[in-house]
């Protein structure tokens, strides 16, 4: 994709417009060993681009996992909490969060400017599955299967059938293929359960595969092409 040099660099954080201009401006840009002073130059995404000597390589697409820690916001900025954008130092600006996780809950968090791979998965057409890990604060009914694996009424949506994985007296696996405001918390609700802990461990082929909580990885390739495809 053909593009001026300064939206270029840009892109890439070496400054804003203006201040990538005046760099341009004053000689500190070369292509092709050559110095180049017009902020229009026409480039590419395969232009090999240096700033006073350093590469900068442009990235279309950046894709990254996180395991989101709790107590932090799914959101790009707040002025009272943390947000999941300072635990990951993306290169693009446009970079959002695929999917959100309330700020008590942990676990496993896409973050990407793909559209549209953004749009597929959270299409409801989809139904891509998310699987969380849940604690409550009372013994689970022997019922709870039964329940899960029907839809369940609530007042702006009815929820598909889940998969309900019991571990112990108050602890389970819950899998859900929508994805709406306190969801999981709202359906353990229907069986007389309050939700203690909430860890989401998959979101379609992703998994948190040993991911300690707060860290990031970016995704690789065979990820990617798998996500497309689920």
């Amino acid at each position: 994709m053909e593009m001026r040099l300064d939206k270029f660099l840009a892109d890439m954080q070496i400054g804003t417009r203006s201040e990538v201009k005046k760099l341009i401006q004053k000689g500190h840009v070369s292509i092709n060993d050559q110095i180049v002073k017009k902020v229009d130059t026409k480039v590419d995404e395969e232009t090999i681009v240096y700033v006073d000597g350093l590469r900068v390589d442009y990235v279309s697409y950046e894709y990254y996992l996180l395991n989101k820690p709790a107590g932090f916001l799914s959101a790009t900025q707040d002025s009272h909490y943390p947000v999941v954008m300072e635990l990951v130092p993306c290169i693009r600006k446009d970079v959002g969060i695929v999917g959100r996780l309330d700020k008590d809950t942990e676990g496993l968090l896409l973050l990407t400017n793909d559209g549209e791979l953004n749009h597929r998965l959270l299409s409801s057409k989809n139904h891509v599955l998310k699987k969380y890990y849940v604690q409550v604060d009372t013994d689970i009914p022997d019922n709870a299967e039964d329940v899960f694996s029907k839809p369940i009424v609530f007042e702006e949506f009815t929820s598909l059938p889940a998969e309900f994985e019991y571990i112990d007296n108050r602890s389970a696996y819950l899998t859900i293929c929508e994805g709406k405001y306190h969801q999981v918390k709202r359906m353990f609700e229907k069986i007389g359960c309050t939700v203690t802990y909430l860890k989401r461990v998959q979101f379609g082929s992703l998994t948190l595969d040993g991911l300690e909580s707060g860290q990031y990885r970016t995704l690789t390739e065979e990820e990617i092409k798998d996500l497309y495809e689920y």
